[in-house]
């Protein structure tokens, strides 16, 4: 099996590229920066550590170095080494008033002790013109009189130097600043996306919505121009069938009414024949520009509570004679054209009671859809015939009796309306007996946020 990309908003594939982009750039920086040689070492004066060695904790030097000193009960590792080191212990020796040999003086590679030309400042005044200073990080190990060690140390924090401390802390704050540029730079270059996609959402909800109007990149607007040349040859194609429809259908009453007069002539047994394929012929000739009139009329899209309109047209069934009832159910609204959703709803009652003697109805809400379900008692509809139902002017019950086969347009009216706002219909009998057709329209916008 071939694999596959995820699918990706553009948003996030826009600030992932941002994002990895700059994670790149500061680990290649970090790399850099942790592998070039240090900068000039920190320089430590004798006075600094007869200040740190002064009480146990942290000791801020003049120039805000930090030194850390604790007490121990074994001496630093390394021995003192070196005339300059023996230099500066000899110095710090005189400054402390201990002997050389309780200090000892660590550090690692080849650091030296050199000679500061400044004076030196401190408790005790040093008998020698220049002070001696250290380099670098060092651990001074100075003995106590009770036989433990201080130990006098510059301050790292997390294992590495202070200047590489301050540079990562220059790239995480450049990384701060960055990520709401690139946040912003990742919406505005979706943002066109996401109104193209939710104008084909409004499209197929509504074939009348108006042209997108996107402002964007070059690629984004020019498939915004050509979404909307789409969407407006559609809409001429629908028109011009529609209107060409209509056309046939009233030119066909012309030839129709002459016919009717032209069968008086005729014997009594055919005429009656006659008159009733004239009588259907004119029957689907209404329907269909009673279907086309009210499907060429464009009309204001509203949010409708279907579920009060699905109790009104069962309780107008009732009243009539007719068995048929809603089950209670919650607030369910939809975005759509109210005479539309009422004759979809009234045809889907007037087949469960035609065919299936009783009709029952309930509204619920689905995957971020409007489900509407009409029941009948009725024989159902072969699995291979269920297709063919929704196609127009085909009949299921055989007879020629208008009364009860109809003119097979009922169906393929629902589907039309379903289809128009964005949903479909579906039919399937039911193992208990009876037909159930469900019809599944989105949620309104602005309920959809709150269906559960």
């Amino acid at each position: 099996m071939k694999w596959r990309w995820p699918t990706t908003p553009l948003f996030l594939q826009a600030l992932g590229l941002v994002v990895a982009a700059l994670v790149a750039a500061e680990i290649a920086t970090v790399v850099v920066v942790l592998n070039l040689p240090p900068p000039p070492p920190d320089v430590y004066t004798v006075d600094d550590v007869v200040q740190a060695a002064s009480h146990v904790g942290r000791t801020q030097t003049r120039d805000s170095r930090d030194l850390t000193s604790e007490l121990t009960l074994a001496p630093p590792a390394l021995v003192t080494q070196g005339h300059r080191r023996l230099q500066f212990r000899a110095a710090l020796s005189a400054a402390l008033g201990v002997a050389p040999s309780d200090i000892i003086i660590s550090q690692p590679g080849p650091r030296i002790v050199a000679l500061a030309a400044s004076p030196v400042s401190g408790r005790r005044s040093l008998s020698i013109e220049e002070a001696p200073i250290l380099l670098g990080g060092f651990k001074i190990g100075i003995r106590q009189s009770d036989g433990r060690w201080l130990i006098v140390a510059p301050m790292t924090a997390f294992g590495i130097d202070p200047w590489q401390q301050r540079l990562l802390l220059v790239l995480a704050i450049a990384a701060v600043a960055v990520s709401p540029l690139a946040w912003w730079f990742a919406r505005r270059l979706a943002a066109p996306i996401a109104a193209l996609a939710a104008g084909a959402e409004r499209l197929g909800r509504d074939p009348s919505a108006p042209r997108l109007d996107v402002q964007g990149s070059a690629e984004v607007t020019a498939a915004v121009n050509a979404f909307n040349e789409m969407q407006e040859r559609l809409q001429h194609y629908v028109e011009d069938r529609t209107d060409m429809i209509a056309a046939i259908a009233h030119d066909l009453r012309t030839p129709l009414t002459r016919l009717r007069f032209r069968i008086e002539a005729a014997p009594e047994d055919i005429r009656v024949k006659l008159a009733s394929d004239i009588d259907q012929m004119e029957a689907m000739v209404s329907a269909t520009l009673a279907f086309v009139r009210d499907a060429s009329k464009p009309r204001e899209r509203v949010k409708l509570e279907i579920t009060s309109l699905v109790e009104t047209i069962m309780d107008e069934a009732a009243e009539t004679g007719a068995d048929s009832a809603a089950e209670a159910s919650g607030r369910v609204i939809v975005d759509g054209d109210p005479v539309a959703l009422r004759r979809l709803i009234t045809n889907l009652v007037d087949n469960a009671l035609k065919f299936g003697s009783a009709a029952r109805g309930r509204v619920f809400t689905e995957n971020g859809m409007a489900v509407v379900e009409i029941e009948d008692n009725g024989p159902g509809i072969a699995d291979d015939q269920i297709e063919r139902a929704f196609e127009p002017f085909h009949r299921l019950e055989t007879s020629r009796n208008r009364d009860t086969g109809g003119i097979g347009l009922g169906l393929a009216v629902v589907r039309a309306i379903a289809r128009g706002h964005g949903g479909d219909v579906s039919l399937k009998t039911r193992a208990e007996g009876g037909l159930r057709a469900q019809v599944r329209l989105p949620l309104s916008v602005s309920a959809s946020g709150r269906a559960s």
